[in-house]
């Protein structure tokens, strides 16, 4: 398989101005670097998670006890072979920016503490700090993460779309054969 090289433009699928410290469901995909399958594997239409993939799992609830205004839940997350799928809620919580606002509108290139993109850098670097003292693994993840299946910026706009999300999620294993990232080792 050739690996594509170099820099590439990279567009990104966020809305512009949009503020993703803003209360509401966020649907993500995050990537294993190259597409390896490092997770598991699925087994008539079931994901069999091995040591990694269970880490990977852990990792991403323990995202929502350390976080107050986060809020997962298990029927809307999925670790594949190569790839995770799951709807992040961000709530209010008043009580974590007690005298601030929580407004946090992306600047071009930063991160802001309690945004989407600070919640799955952190679960990120999490895996692979656990990958790396528990398995000896350090390269797992690809740049940054996407959110596909929305056009908005991974925003859940409304009951009928988080709807149609958690079946996507739920039946991923199932149609793990017809998957986009089910790629050839």
């Amino acid at each position: 398989m050739n690996f594509p090289q170099g820099n590439h433009n990279r567009q990104s699928t966020r809305l512009k101005g949009y503020d993703y410290c803003q209360p509401g469901g966020y649907f993500i995909t995050t990537v294993t670097k190259w597409r390896k399958h490092l997770f598991g594997e699925v087994v008539n239409g079931e994901m069999r998670l091995n040591d990694l993939g269970r880490i990977v799992r852990e990792e991403w609830f323990k995202s929502g006890i350390l976080r107050p205004y986060v809020k997962l839940f298990e029927d809307e997350f999925v670790v594949m072979p190569n790839h995770v799928h799951g709807i992040i809620w961000i709530v209010e919580d008043d009580s974590m920016f007690v005298g601030t606002q929580r407004r946090c509108v992306p600047t071009e290139g930063n991160v802001h503490p309690g945004s989407l993109g600070a919640i799955i850098r952190a679960f990120k670097s999490a895996v692979t700090y656990r990958a790396n003292r528990e398995l000896n693994m350090t390269s797992i993840w690809q740049r940054n993460y996407h959110d596909h299946e929305i056009p908005a910026g991974g925003i859940l706009r409304d009951q009928a779309e988080h709807e149609r999300i958690a079946r996507y999620i739920a039946a991923n294993p199932l149609n793990w054969e017809d998957d986009d990232e089910n790629v050839q080792q």
